[in-house]
């Protein structure tokens, strides 16, 4: 039986790869949760073991239940009757078996229900489902919701909502977008206040809400009077219960199977999790953050699925007395799609595992205070991890979302004229691609999240490090390229700030982040060469491919003549 764990030597590659040794530390309270709980681990190796289990009854579960009934999903779509939603047939399916699977609580800890994994396996999971059926994913990828939960929530929210989650009994939403406050969350509207009772209550709508039938909704509300700005907004818990009515669901482009719902609130009662005017300066960024790599994990299950379609495809059609995949620029787009694929996937657990490394260093301090000992050691490498985290995130939201539309785009090249038309997958997948780069934060938000971790340097001693190592045959002449990619990068960097101008760092914000995640991917490519031949040609590749791009945005950067957006109203108006 096909397996999208097992089937997949890149993504087993990535998982035997990694090193999770302190995070798994850290998760498992140095292994004394077995004391606890039987079937915890009792040792890294048997954790990852662990994991490597559950990473194929999802591989299973996506490639035998999930992926064949994605096309019917696809064209059932989810249901809205009587103001009701419902699942298409596929879709409630395949949540059944992920729930008897007990996979619906993935990182949540064993005491509320859940697996205790680490994010970063999560990861690998979602792009699985997510190759099944992006839509999917929508539902099963919302984890994040529990988490924050766990993260803010007193033990009381804790375990009235986490045990529903585990369960798969409930599915939750983040209700945050407005009819007027899209990307702008500052710009929220939607009343939260306290009856004479103290209870609080929530007035208003929310619209595109993914998943916004859920049982369980994480609502971002305006708790403060008067206020017009981020500080006025608090974050609530509430049930999706008769007061909140769903107006409508979204007729989509693409992943019917997931429900986009509008909201209407009516003075519904809500708790509020963690303090009050931290809803969307600390709350909700770190809730987007987890939607952001969990948004990555889907395009790259998509991009995936989208590459498997073209080069079956492309083996099976014969033109011109042969198969297409003989044909040079047929072969040619493939290869590149391959090294996209493969780029993006080590990029993508990199930045999990520093995300990883982030939270499980934040609860080790949070451990050490309630002991009364010292955290500062802790605290300082938590300080230089976040930022790495903080920069990465969106970086790698916009590399792969962009990648994923370019690969999905390019698989129904591959197809001709039999890709447009329905009958054949790829014509979903480019249709379930095209919201990855939108939802969650636009390509656009992404870059101004990323510039300025770019414009500090973040990685510099990374990179320091690496520009010292050394390499062996091929590779160190790879190792070379990276190197002028590195002076490249440092060059436009200076002309940037030495000219002290704002708006001239915003126009090339979006060349010096390509630049930064091309040197980035770059250096995890050779360090994945040393261990497997078969990735020098992935890294020769990728590493050329990249010095082009960097050698065109510094050119870009500096002919100031040609910076049309300083000349934008002369062009367009």
């Amino acid at each position: 039986m096909a397996n999208f764990f097992t089937d997949n030597k890149d993504l087993v590659f990535q998982f035997e790869n990694l090193d999770l040794k302190e995070i798994v530390e850290i998760a498992e309270n140095n292994y004394k949760e077995a004391e606890t709980y039987n079937f915890a681990p009792r040792d890294y190796e048997d954790a990852m073991d662990n994991y490597r289990k559950v990473l194929e009854i999802v591989g299973d579960i996506a490639a035998n239940i999930v992926g064949p009934n994605a096309a019917e999903v696809d064209e059932e779509g989810a249901h809205f009757e009587g103001g009701k939603v419902t699942y298409a047939r596929g879709t409630q399916l395949a949540l059944d078996y992920l729930t008897k699977a007990e996979l619906m609580g993935f990182t949540l800890p064993r005491k509320y229900g859940g697996l205790n994994i680490p994010k970063t396996i999560y990861m690998m999971a979602i792009e699985m489902i997510s190759r099944a059926d992006a839509s999917l994913m929508n539902i099963f990828g919302l984890q994040d919701i529990a988490e924050t939960i766990y993260k803010y929530g007193d033990e009381a929210q804790k375990q009235e909502f986490l045990p529903q989650f585990a369960a798969g009994t409930a599915t939750g939403a983040m209700a945050l977008t407005e009819p007027d406050a899209g990307s702008d969350l500052q710009a929220v509207k939607l009343q939260a206040y306290q009856d004479e009772n103290g209870q609080w209550r929530l007035r208003g709508v929310k619209r595109f809400i993914t998943n916004g039938n859920g049982r369980i909704l994480l609502v971002l509300a305006r708790s403060e009077p008067g206020t017009k700005d981020g500080r006025g907004l608090s974050m609530f818990v509430c049930y999706g219960d008769d007061t909140v009515k769903v107006r409508r669901i979204e007729n989509k482009l693409g992943i019917h199977g997931s429900p986009t719902c509008e909201l209407q609130f009516n003075d519904t009662p809500a708790q509020l999790v963690g303090k009050r005017r931290f809803g969307l300066i600390r709350y909700v960024m770190d809730l987007m953050n987890g939607a952001r790599l969990a948004v990555s994990a889907q395009a790259l299950g998509i991009a995936q699925a989208a590459y498997e379609e073209a080069l079956s495809y492309a083996r099976a059609r014969e033109q011109f007395g042969k198969a297409i995949y003989y044909i040079p620029p047929v072969t040619n787009m493939l290869i590149d799609m391959r090294v996209r694929l493969e780029s993006d996937r080590s990029l993508l657990y990199a930045t999990s595992r520093w995300v990883d490394l982030r939270d499980k260093l934040e609860e080790k301090i949070e451990h050490l205070k309630a002991e009364g000992k010292d955290t500062s050691e802790y605290r300082a490498r938590l300080k230089q991890v976040a930022k790495i985290s903080e920069l990465l995130t969106p970086l790698t939201k916009y590399f792969l979302t962009e990648d994923a539309n370019k690969i999905a785009y390019d698989a129904l090249q591959i197809h001709g004229g039999a890709g447009y038309m329905r009958e054949f997958n790829v014509e979903r997948l480019v249709r379930d691609a095209r919201i990855t780069n939108i939802y969650e934060g636009t390509s656009q938000l992404q870059i101004v999240a990323a510039i300025g971790g770019v414009i500090n340097d973040v990685l510099g001693k990374y990179f320091e490090e690496k520009e010292q190592q050394s390499y062996k045959g091929n590779l160190s002449h790879l190792a070379e390229i990276l190197k002028e990619m590195r002076e490249l990068f440092l060059d436009a960097l200076k002309y940037v700030t030495d000219k002290d101008d704002k708006h001239f760092q915003d126009v090339a914000a979006r060349d010096l982040v390509e630049m930064y995640g091309y040197l980035y991917v770059g250096y995890l490519l050779l360090d994945e060469a040393e261990k497997n031949a078969r990735k020098i040609w992935i890294a020769k590749r990728y590493i050329s491919h990249a010095l082009a791009h960097c050698q065109h945005n510094v050119t870009s950067i500096k002919n100031e003549e040609f910076n049309d957006l300083y000349h934008a109203d002369e062009i367009l108006l």
